[in-house]
């Protein structure tokens, strides 16, 4: 009877061990599942962000676009995407203000404006494009618009006269377009600010072929040749002719994906006070091809509005 109840015992606590383990299965698997959806939740949330950011950015970009599209078209209706009551200009032969622009409209010379935009990008709340413009004679430009609250409130440009393609064949406007490599957008800034601050601004090569790759750089400045080596020649001749290409401050850094816009401040040719605009490509984690523009900035005296360049 003894050994009966023992049994009896026994078993009756297997039971209770094996209910318990069924138990604690049952609430693991529910964890597992609740876990399950939660991470469901998350990645649907992720993915709804990406669309609304990749949404906002075609917004800004096709903002931007229509705002230069005015030139053409003489349509003012693309003026609504300016904020009336705050629009900074740092375009110094501008007034500040909707009216500063309006008034530029206002006063075409008489074979008109006109403007073909190449290539436009997005950073955040800040749409950068590369254009052709017949603006007062040809002209290659880079403008920057900044947006808030959806309407653009502050502007910044570099132009510069149009030449002929450079030793290489390349004009200021070929090569490709569209943006690719969006998840190596900060990386490929960064690339592009070490080499700002290393060899730009402080002169240091040492890293110069890590940063640039050496057997694939495309040039689109009229006067340099494709690679180093037609760099190192233009550096060479603009020596030995007494003429400096010194690059002082960096002012703004926007990419999307593997393009890069590099704003800066220096010298140029005989020492004149310049803004840099130089926009590069990447490709694995190295640049490979840089178009730009440079522009002498005006004295004060003939300045349009108070907002400076940069």
């Amino acid at each position: 009877m003894k050994n009966m109840t023992t049994n009896l015992l026994v078993a009756a606590s297997l039971l209770a061990l094996v209910a318990c383990s069924n138990g604690v299965e049952k609430q693991n698997e529910e964890m597992q599942a609740e876990k399950t959806v939660e991470m469901a939740e998350v990645e649907v949330a992720a993915v709804d962000a990406k669309a609304d950011m990749l949404k906002q950015m075609d917004t800004y970009r096709q903002k931007a676009i229509a705002v230069l599209d005015v030139l053409n078209t003489g349509d003012g209706s693309a003026v609504a995407y300016i904020n009336s009551d705050k629009y900074i200009q740092h375009n110094l032969d501008v007034a500040d203000g909707v009216a500063g622009f309006g008034a530029v409209l206002a006063s075409p010379p008489p074979q008109g404006f006109s403007a073909k935009t190449h290539r436009a990008f997005v950073d955040g709340d800040y749409a950068f494009l590369h254009t052709e413009y017949d603006f007062f004679g040809p002209k290659a430009g880079f403008d920057i618009f900044r947006f808030e609250n959806g309407l653009i409130v502050e502007h910044w440009d570099n132009l510069a006269a149009i030449t002929p393609p450079n030793p290489s064949g390349h004009t200021q406007f070929d090569g490709p377009t569209v943006a690719t490599d969006h998840d190596k957008t900060e990386a490929n800034k960064a690339i592009v600010r070490q080499f700002a601050d290393e060899v730009l601004v402080a002169g240091n090569m040492e890293n110069l072929t890590t940063l640039i790759n050496p057997n694939k750089y495309i040039q689109h400045n009229s006067s340099v040749a494709d690679g180093l080596d037609g760099f190192g020649a233009a550096m060479k001749n603009m020596a030995e002719n007494g003429l400096v290409m010194e690059y002082d401050k960096v002012h703004m850094l926007l990419g999307e994906g593997n393009f890069v816009l590099l704003v800066s401040e220096g010298k140029f040719g005989k020492g004149d006070h310049v803004a840099y605009y130089d926009l590069f490509r990447l490709e694995d984690s190295q640049i490979v091809e840089h178009w730009d523009v440079i522009q002498t900035i005006p004295p004060r005296s003939e300045w349009k509005n108070d907002n400076g360049k940069f």
